[in-house]
């Protein structure tokens, strides 16, 4: 091990029968006051450098909880966690590359409750999973804990919960080859193996995400704007029209210079941060010699949002000196939900349904598999480095979007409009 690499505070490398050894060496100055780690806790780290490292961070946050309360502070609010064990896990796994770029703002506190879930179950001995060495964690325990939260549901009338347990299997197992690749000797290396494989998890029926129609999204996008709610508004339009993820259109990635910019005078750029895709959705076309306009409704409510920065979708600020921020994913469903029940709209009225409805709206349009995905942006080798012909599909697929729309519209019959005035609401 190169002794180039930097260290964390107190801990020292010293060469032992041609290894590296590193040790947390505590300063005489804090022994003398009175700071009790050297004895209470494990000062050898090892050899394997990244363990070290995080062992000696550990032992550096007790540290400073003890130099805080020497000096009066207050300490952090702060949990010792054993390094080796589940709950070390997570930890770490919350720190990891795999975690920063595979999981998104939407879904990380949900991956962190069921971290929770799964730290917080009681053995027969009474200790958490959570404090259990991860060499302890057998195939058995990982059945074991997959049935424990099957069978315990929380909430009244149930007698299971099959989904909160195969979420902790997935997450454990994903989080358990994260880590294990990071810290190879903290794990069972020869031969390499996850507990959490081959968990046998009960059949259950998928239930089917709710999708709004049109007619739903136009209603809602209109009776917000006469409550002076035009983010929401385009949000649903967004998500609907050109399929864009709901965190996507809140995080900012719709801008103003991907709407009709100057290099794409009659297109909308939609990025698809979870896909890595960007997709130019065109707006309009000649057909017949005449110019028509594909998404003519979406882009009347798109005209009521006023430029607060750089993103189509921004909130604004409290004052008009504050500046706009990009829209918290669970304040923007408050409003989503007021609205809705203004409005009179079912209860499954969401940003995400509204994607899904767009979703269905290309299964109903007929579209093939490949011009679906021109569209919606979702990965396939076949695509990967075409873009002029990406581009094209997306045209065909929008062409063919567009006369399916035209021909129900041509059928459906004229709906009753809504009369009585919507009370406008401030932000």
């Amino acid at each position: 091990m190169s002794l180039a690499k930097p260290l964390p505070r107190f801990v020292i490398p010293k060469p032992v029968n041609g290894r590296t050894r590193y040790y947390w060496n505590l300063p005489t100055v804090y022994r003398k006051l009175g700071c009790p780690l050297h004895k209470e806790h494990e000062t050898a780290l090892g050899t394997d450098y990244d363990v070290a490292c995080t062992r000696a961070e550990t032992l550096n946050g007790l540290f400073d909880d003890w130099d805080r309360m020497r000096l009066g502070e207050p300490p952090k609010p702060k949990i010792e966690v054993k390094v080796g064990t589940v709950d070390w896990l997570f930890r770490t796994y919350k720190t990891s590359n795999d975690w920063k770029e595979r999981v998104s703002a939407r879904t990380a506190p949900d991956y962190e409750v069921t971290m929770g879930l799964v730290g917080n179950v009681l053995r027969k001995s009474g200790a958490r999973i959570g404090d259990t060495m991860v060499v302890n964690i057998t195939p058995v325990v990982a059945d074991w804990v997959y049935a424990k939260i099957r069978d315990t549901p929380v909430r009244k009338g149930k007698t299971e919960r099959p989904r909160s347990a195969e979420k902790a299997v997935v997450l454990c197992r994903h989080a358990w080859r994260a880590v294990q690749r990071l810290h190879p000797a903290m794990f069972i290396q020869s031969p390499e193996w996850n507990p959490w494989d081959g968990v046998a998890m009960a059949r259950r029926k998928h239930t089917t995400k709710p999708a709004v129609t049109r007619e739903q999204v136009y209603a809602f996008a209109w009776g917000a704007i006469a409550a002076g709610q035009a983010q929401p508004a385009a949000a649903a339009v967004i998500c609907f029209e050109w399929l864009q993820r709901p965190e996507n259109v809140l995080a900012g990635y719709v801008t103003w210079t991907g709407y009709r910019g100057l290099s794409h005078p009659n297109q909308i750029r939609i990025e698809h941060h979870k896909t890595g895709e960007m997709v130019l959705h065109p707006l309009e076309d000649a057909i017949e010699g005449e110019t028509v306009l594909f998404y003519e409704e979406a882009e009347q409510v798109l005209s009521h949002l006023p430029k607060l920065g750089t993103g189509l979708i921004m909130k604004p600020g409290r004052t008009e000196k504050d500046v706009a921020q990009v829209w918290d994913i669970h304040t923007m469903a408050r409003h989503v939900r007021k609205l809705r029940e203004l409005l009179g709209l079912p209860d499954t009225f969401t940003l995400d349904a509204c994607r899904h409805g767009g979703m269905t709206e290309l299964e109903e349009a007929e579209l093939t598999d490949g011009q679906g995905r021109a569209l919606s942006g979702h990965k396939s080798k076949a695509y990967e480095g075409y873009a002029k012909r990406t581009e094209k599909r997306a045209l065909a697929a929008t062409r063919k979007r567009y006369a399916h729309r035209a021909a129900v519209e041509e059928n459906a019959p004229t709906p009753a409009l809504r009369t009585e005035p919507i009370k406008r609401r401030s932000w």
